[in-house]
């Protein structure tokens, strides 16, 4: 599994939308699987699963990201990769999921958007 957090401001139609395309962008063998949206209170929220086929590992991974949007169009972005393991027993992945992790980071940082720690 690997994970990253990172937060900046914009707008959240035009930052999704270059997040999932650059995502979608990233390899022949990504695609979107599902998506979901809400509004709560002021906030707005969205999820993306994305599944990519990985040579290497011979396996598949999973990437879900989160984005959550307040008033003052401050973005948090979370992003999470797992599944990139062969096998039963061996959850080696030869680096999928942390390389499909780096796609957000790589999408993201041109953007303004700066990684939280911690």
């Amino acid at each position: 599994m690997a994970r990253l957090s990172m937060r900046g401001s914009g707008d959240l139609s035009k930052v999704e939308f270059q997040l999932t395309e650059y995502i979608q962008n990233s390899a022949i063998s990504c695609e979107l699987i599902d998506q979901v949206s809400h509004t709560v209170g002021t906030a707005e929220v969205r999820m993306y699963v994305f599944e990519k086929y990985y040579m290497r590992s011979s396996n598949r991974a999973s990437l879900t990201v989160m984005l959550l949007a307040d008033e003052n169009d401050e973005i948090f972005v979370d992003a999470v990769g797992a599944g990139g393991g062969q096998g039963a027993i061996f959850r080696f992945s030869w680096g999928a999921e942390e390389d499909f992790v780096g796609t957000v980071k790589n999408a993201l940082e041109p953007l303004g958007f700066r990684e939280i720690t911690g």
